[in-house]
């Protein structure tokens, strides 16, 4: 007999971050809206409590919200300012250019500046408000099935020891079942990626591409950056064939959003997309911005930005994918706050049908996808459904596609664009020779891919990995398994070493891997788990794909108050 207890829901969300206590909240304005019996809902999150995990830029596209929450400024948003002034920079080494006129997707008027925390906090007053049950600090650790039906999730064990035994106080996970089940798990979901797998749920799609994004909050001198002001920027310190540039938002209280969008698709195994943020802030451009300020808060995030044709199919039996975990970010706005929330309500409305029909299976799910296909999600990605592929191309090939899918609304020769999954496009060190200032064998943590060394750590404008973590407020319990899975160590100290030279000590913003002495001459593999921010880097760029990230014990993890 099983010792785990079981709960039962009409409907469970995964996921307490925008889609899924959107899904919530609709949910309960359903029921209000249309009677009856009255459904049992949760949602669960793994976060030690609403937004802790959630981090973004992040400026709101707020069409969603005033969809769900007509009047949502009566009921306190936490919408900090509205975009007043928009600017797009090309940087060389030393210099900046403005853009005599910002690109039409990177006009955010209308749009407003906000803590993706804040917001995530609010929206779980909101869903609690309406009678919505909330577990915060409770990690989905795995799906249940019922044959080919997905039956509800459990949460991981309590209290293990780092070699998983017991220890005294121990409690084992919790059964969660749901007729419906909607998986709003975030960007490269640990569960989502397994109903993938299972059902072949990307099958005749493009793989999914992903870029990092490295984010810090800074308090700086009064006068410098206006509230309401938006700079994106281009260029330095990338080169033509890198995808990626960094964004500067100005918050009330002299602070700003500061980050670094780097593509998780870039050829040259030494790229080090933490020391081209830091690199980033020496620019003259960005360092007279931040002289004299405070570092506030760090974090990290990898965002899926393949668009239309890497989305997966959404529907399974029993189940449904909203939000980032089914890949709805659009990469020429960078928006997805607002998709993630659609999405969400979306998903609600189909298992409400779903459950009063009586019907959990695709053909009772159906009408998710139909929604999402004939409505206003489809008519913004579809026009942009190349985009990001382009840029596999470089820069520039990237940058003209864009400008013109404008006018030919996202068409190309080859519909969809093809392209390659991010780690199958990594380099060996045998295909770098010649790239300047690099011999085989030499490359290390301190190159980050174009021959330039990394900055030197000042504590002042440029921040250490670990100094990072510090940042942002992550806690795990050291004497717990870890939650990155590495299948096989010997690729790491054998293959990879030579091939690749370990990447994941270069991609990972957090210090989680190190390749130190094994003692006998050679080098071994250690892992930091204590310093992970739950970005998911590893889990897709390791270029054997024998990393998972899965999550540690509930409520650990970053604090990103604030982001």
């Amino acid at each position: 007999m099983s010792d785990r207890d079981v709960l039962e829901f009409d409907i469970l969300i995964v996921g307490g971050g925008p889609a899924g206590l959107s899904a919530a909240i609709r949910l309960a304005q359903l029921q209000k809206a249309r009677g009856g019996d009255p459904l049992t809902v949760a949602v669960l999150e793994k976060g030690r409590e609403a937004g802790s995990h959630s981090l973004s830029g992040a400026i709101l596209d707020p069409s969603a919200l005033r969809e769900l929450i007509p009047d949502y400024a009566a009921k306190g948003a936490p919408l900090d300012c509205p975009v007043q002034h928009d600017d797009v920079y090309f940087l060389t080494e030393r210099k900046h250019m403005r853009f005599p006129f910002t690109p039409p997707p990177l006009t955010n008027h209308g749009g407003e500046i906000i803590s993706l925390n804040r917001f995530v906090k609010w929206l779980a007053s909101q869903a609690e408000a309406e009678g919505i049950d909330l577990f915060t600090g409770f990690s989905a650790s795995e799906v249940l099935y019922d044959g080919g039906r997905v039956v509800g999730v459990r949460t991981g064990d309590r209290g293990l020891d780092k070699h998983g035994g017991r220890k005294p106080n121990f409690e084992p996970g919790v059964d969660l079942h749901a007729k419906v089940t909607i998986f709003c798990d975030g960007v490269r979901g640990n569960l989502t990626k397994t109903l993938v797998q299972r059902f072949a749920l990307d099958a005749g799609r493009l793989p999914q591409l992903y870029a990092l994004g490295i984010k810090e909050l800074w308090e700086i001198p009064a006068g410098r950056f206006a509230a309401g002001r938006v700079a994106h920027t281009m260029g330095y310190p990338l080169n033509m064939r890198q995808f990626g540039g960094a964004f500067i938002y100005g918050l009330p209280g002299n602070l700003i959003s500061l980050g670094f969008v780097s593509g998780l698709d870039y050829e040259d195994t030494r790229f080090d997309p933490h020391a081209v943020f830091q690199r980033f802030k020496q620019h003259p451009f960005v360092a007279s911005l931040l002289e004299g300020g405070t570092l506030v808060r760090y974090g990290a995030k990898a965002l899926p930005e393949g668009g239309w044709h890497t989305v997966p199919r959404l529907t399974m039996d029993g189940a449904l994918i909203a939000g980032d975990a089914g890949g709805f970010v659009n990469s020429i706005r960078l928006k997805g706050i607002h998709l993630a929330m659609r999405t969400g309500m979306l998903a609600a409305e189909a298992a409400f049908d779903a459950v009063r029909a009586n019907d959990f299976t695709i053909a009772g799910l159906a009408g998710y996808e139909r929604a999402i296909a004939g409505g206003p999600v489809k008519r913004e990605l579809y026009p942009v459904r190349n985009v990001h592929q382009a840029f596999e191309h470089g820069l520039l090939a990237g940058v003209a596609f864009s400008g013109l899918s404008m006018i030919t609304g996202g068409w190309w020769f080859k519909d969809p664009m093809p392209a390659r999954a991010g780690y199958e496009r990594i380099k060996k060190l045998t295909d770098l020779t010649g790239v300047r200032g690099y011999a085989i064998g030499e490359a290390t943590a301190s190159d980050d891919g174009d021959g330039a060394a990394t900055p030197v750590f000042d504590r002042k404008l440029t921040f250490d990995r670990v100094t990072g973590v510090h940042y942002s407020g992550t806690k795990h319990r050291e004497d717990e398994p870890s939650h990155l899975i590495v299948h096989d160590t010997d690729i790491c100290r054998t293959k990879c070493r030579v091939e690749y030279n370990n990447p994941c000590t270069r991609f990972c913003p957090a210090a989680v891997y190190e390749m130190i002495d094994d003692g006998a001459g050679g080098k071994k593999l250690k892992i930091n788990a204590s310093n992970c921010v739950h970005c998911k880097t590893c889990d897709i760029m390791d270029p054997y794909q024998i990393i998972d990230w899965v999550p540690p014990e509930g409520g650990e993890g970053p604090q990103y108050d604030g982001m």
